[in-house]
């Protein structure tokens, strides 16, 4: 347990194959409340432990992992992460890369990571904007329509920030996606402050 709240290990392997000894040797000198173990490929963060700890960490938690790899593979699955787990005001620290999300020098190489997949992404609306600029022109396109909060938001997002239900759960009465959850709770909070 930290000064404010409890470690957790969040270890995975892609393939039954492996085992996650090596994942757990890196930790041996740490004690956790719970750990996540999951036998999964990391292609997608629809993975069942990896959900199950973003919704059971609460504020003041920290999740150890060996690398961000066991995490996400890609950058953007990463920053993802990263964001859930720090609207939830949860440390991330991981043991290969030295890495804590809440030092200066965490902050600075997630700013870094950030930036890099921001470069990748303002490429990607490059070339998005002008393949969509030729569907206008040959009248193929209809565009996206933004998600509105459900009307029961207000009383769901009470419950869960009371801790009366899981993130799991409120997504679950709210039909909504786990990260469109946390970008209405960031909204939610934006509004408030």
């Amino acid at each position: 347990m930290t000064n404010t709240g409890f470690n957790f290990a969040y270890i995975r392997v892609s393939t039954e194959e492996q085992n996650f000894e090596s994942q757990m040797e890196a930790m041996k000198d740490l004690e956790f409340a719970k750990i996540f173990t999951e036998k999964r490929s990391a292609k997608d963060t629809n993975r069942p432990e990896l959900q199950n700890m973003l919704d059971y960490v609460r504020e003041g938690d920290t999740v150890y992992v060996k690398d961000f790899s066991r995490l996400a593979r890609s950058t953007k699955d990463l920053l993802n992460i990263i964001e859930i787990l720090e609207t939830k005001k949860v440390k991330l620290i991981s043991i290969k890369e030295k890495l804590d999300t809440s030092t200066p020098a965490g902050k600075l190489m997630v700013t870094m990571l950030g930036a890099i997949y921001e470069f990748e992404r303002a490429n990607l609306l490059e070339r998005q904007k002008d393949g969509i600029a030729v569907a206008k022109k040959e009248g193929k396109y209809k565009g996206r329509k933004k998600i509105k909060k459900p009307d029961n938001w207000q009383d769901i997002y009470n419950d869960w920030s009371c801790r009366k239900i899981t993130a799991k759960k409120a997504c679950e009465l709210l039909k909504l996606k786990t990260n469109t959850f946390y970008n209405f709770v960031k909204e939610e909070r934006k509004e408030i402050a």
